[in-house]
């Protein structure tokens, strides 16, 4: 096995086909499958299936890809700190749902870092594909909530995968309202008080469950339902149609403004936000996982 095969096999999976591959890798398509067959026989593995419609991962291709693209990532990180007489470049990505606290210690943690070069990766995604970042080592830490209904499904999805969730800390409901509705003066509401109100929601696409879904209380049957993909759009939407969301109650006006204010939501149910790994940290995640809780304490 070498890191030549390593980059075949990762710009095969980006171009989705060899044939697309070998134009970008410059090299012929019956090279480029013979490195391939030999790596599969050397490695006695399967990494991809022939279909009529194309290739696809196999279940062992869909985990040798993640290693791969670790692998490479360190070894340009070797090349660039001695090929070069640049420093390495710092690079670090997370995967979360779509919470404004993660951008903060983002941001923090971007500021931390005085280099000339660096490459930060922050992706709000659906519940699935942050799984499926974490697994496959796109991203370092993956930042998600379990709570009464969710914890058995997304735990042994996490198990299945060999990864693990590290609570952080533990939140009450509250519903994300404009400051214009008329339910933003209340101390509290219930499920009851939200009937006749547009309910937002997060897209999660084809992997689409209850049990990935964002909100809490998922199950619940509304009149009216919007479903967006971005935290901007669910925020303007929270003001130009008077809609509500279900969240953790953690805002922050540097920035969403202070047109979103925050109700406690009469509910039994616990939101236990924390992140998931493979189990080794690096530092940087600690620094990340720093600026996260002392923003958290700081709001709290």
């Amino acid at each position: 096995m070498t890191l030549q095969q390593l980059r075949y096999v990762i710009q095969i999976v980006e171009s989705g086909s060899f044939n697309s591959a070998a134009k970008a890798l410059f090299i012929s398509q019956p090279s480029l499958s013979k490195s391939i067959h030999d790596l599969e026989e050397g490695m006695s593995i399967c990494l991809f299936v022939r279909t009529n419609k194309g290739i696809l991962l196999s279940e062992q291709g869909e985990k040798f890809l993640g290693y791969a693209r670790q692998v490479i990532e360190q070894a340009n990180l070797l090349e660039e700190q001695y090929k070069n007489t640049f420093p390495a470049r710092t690079v670090f990505a997370i995967s979360s749902q779509h919470y404004a606290f993660v951008v903060n210690a983002f941001v923090a943690l971007v500021k931390e870092y005085n280099q000339s070069e660096y490459e930060f990766s922050l992706r709000e995604q659906r519940t699935y594909d942050i799984i499926e970042d974490v697994k496959n080592h796109r991203s370092q830490l993956g930042i998600l909530y379990l709570s009464h209904f969710n914890r058995e499904v997304i735990q042994s999805i996490l198990k299945k995968e060999h990864l693990t969730f590290t609570k952080l800390f533990e939140a009450k409901p509250h519903v994300f309202v404009s400051k214009t509705n008329p339910l933003s003066h209340k101390k509290t509401v219930k499920m009851e008080d939200l009937k006749n109100y547009p309910r937002l929601t997060y897209e999660q696409g084809i992997n689409n469950s209850f049990y990935f879904s964002e909100e809490l209380h998922s199950t619940q049957p509304s009149k009216k339902s919007i479903v967006v993909s971005d935290r901007a759009t669910l925020f303007n939407l929270l003001i130009g149609l008077n809609g509500y969301t279900i969240s953790s109650g953690i805002l922050s006006t540097d920035l969403n403004g202070d047109n979103i204010v925050s109700i406690p939501l009469d509910s039994d149910e616990v939101m236990e936000i924390g992140y998931i790994s493979d189990g080794v940290l690096s530092n940087m995640s600690k620094n990340y996982l720093n600026h996260l809780i002392q923003y958290i304490e700081k709001t709290n």
